[in-house]
């Protein structure tokens, strides 16, 4: 019995996966390179909504890819493979964050969203969102995008980040409390909230 989440394909994209994936084990780079198609949007985008810096984003792809090629063997079945991507990629977004002591500012060229579009139209919003988003500690901030912007069920975000289902529940409280109180202005003595 599987003892990992079910992933978002259906059947026959999943037996396709389990294929490219059995391939993969025995040296098929064009089926390994299939997994990465199929995977590299997901790992992209959980790298750069969280470091905000397509090319750290995608240096730690290519290493979370690297080392999945490197451990292929440990990688049971396509939800699996889903799993491991999501847990590796979020460990190694906060160990980034980690060490980056200084955040640099973005080229306006490098400004797109690269994969998912928001729901906010207004790009000011938008920027005083990433900047509240970008000073929550690591694991609150990891727990947020997987939450908003891959879409990840607390039971999901839970087993991907190794924690409590409710812990991962009062992270999520707790970090839309201090980005509500960060997003919210005082105008003619009324407070406005963004969201």
């Amino acid at each position: 019995m599987d003892q990992y989440p079910e992933n978002q394909y259906g059947g026959h994209e999943d037996s396709r996966l389990e294929l490219a994936l059995s391939r993969s084990r025995e040296g098929d780079s064009a089926a390994f390179a299939e997994l990465v198609r199929k995977h590299q949007g997901m790992v992209f985008s959980i790298a750069y909504h969280y470091l905000q810096d397509r090319s750290l984003a995608e240096d730690l792809a290519q290493e979370v890819f690297l080392e999945l090629y490197q451990g292929l063997d440990r990688i049971q079945s396509a939800a699996h493979l889903t799993f491991w991507l999501r847990r590796v990629t979020a460990n190694r977004c906060i160990d980034q964050g980690r060490k980056k002591l200084r955040r640099r500012e973005l080229a306006l060229e490098e400004t797109a969203e690269p994969v998912a579009a928001g729901g906010l139209n207004d790009p000011l919003l938008l920027e005083r969102l990433q900047q509240s988003l970008a000073v929550l500690p690591e694991r609150q901030r990891m727990v947020v995008i997987l939450r908003f912007q891959e879409g990840l069920g607390p039971a999901e975000i839970a087993e991907a980040l190794e924690m409590p289902v409710n812990t991962v529940k009062s992270t999520l409280h707790r970090s839309l409390e201090e980005l509500r109180r960060s997003l919210t202005r005082k105008l003619k003595g009324v407070r406005y909230a963004f969201f």
